[in-house]
């Protein structure tokens, strides 16, 4: 049995950590590299070439940028409130947080939230061994509606009515989250109008 056979197909993405773990020397994750079966994203991450798994450019995000998480339009597509397709993975870090490099593809925009904005209905999303992080639905919601000028007004409308639509919708905590996130009023504003 050779080291090979012990990576497995269902992770798309591995850090150093994770391959040294599993009991692969430096040199032995170079040899790899040149066989063509991972693939360097930047010093701590590999993509693994023989991946047969559903990827998705999150996975990618992760990798660039670990702290992140995935928010605003992005967060939206995946929880399927806009018909709207960005162009790049939007993902919110820590306003002091440092990134020092991004991928070429997928491009990847960063925002730089407060801590408390950051910290705020953080969801971790795992498929299989693959991860990222996302905010959940009532909290990319309430920033779509405090970012709405960056965002667009007709999306921000797009979003809010197709969250509303949801039955599994929890209107308690988008108030809340609202309030907390210094945007209650304008919540309310647009409440009174669509529902």
């Amino acid at each position: 049995m050779t080291k090979t056979a012990q990576i497995s197909n269902d992770q798309m993405i591995f850090s150093v950590q994770e391959l040294k773990e599993k009991g692969f020397s430096y040199y032995k994750i170079n040899q790899m590299v040149d066989q063509g079966i991972l693939i360097k994203l930047n010093k701590k991450y590999y993509e693994n070439a023989n991946f047969d798994g559903e990827g998705s450019d999150f996975y990618y995000a992760y990798a660039f940028v670990p702290d992140g998480v995935v928010c605003l339009l992005s967060a939206a597509v995946y929880y399927n409130l806009s018909t709207y397709r960005p162009d790049a993975i939007d993902v919110a870090i820590p306003r002091k947080a440092k990134v020092s490099t991004l991928p070429d593809w997928p491009e990847v925009n960063l925002y730089y939230y407060t801590d408390e904005r950051f910290e705020l209905g953080i969801t971790v999303i795992e498929e299989g061994t693959n991860r990222f992080r996302i905010y959940d639905i009532e909290k990319t919601v309430v920033d779509i509606v405090f970012y709405r000028e960056k965002v667009g007004i007709e999306e921000t409308k797009e979003i809010l009515t197709s969250y509303l639509r949801r039955k599994d919708r929890n209107i308690n905590r988008l108030v809340r989250y609202a309030e907390m996130m210094k945007c209650g009023d304008t919540m309310k504003k647009y409440l009174e109008v669509l529902v």
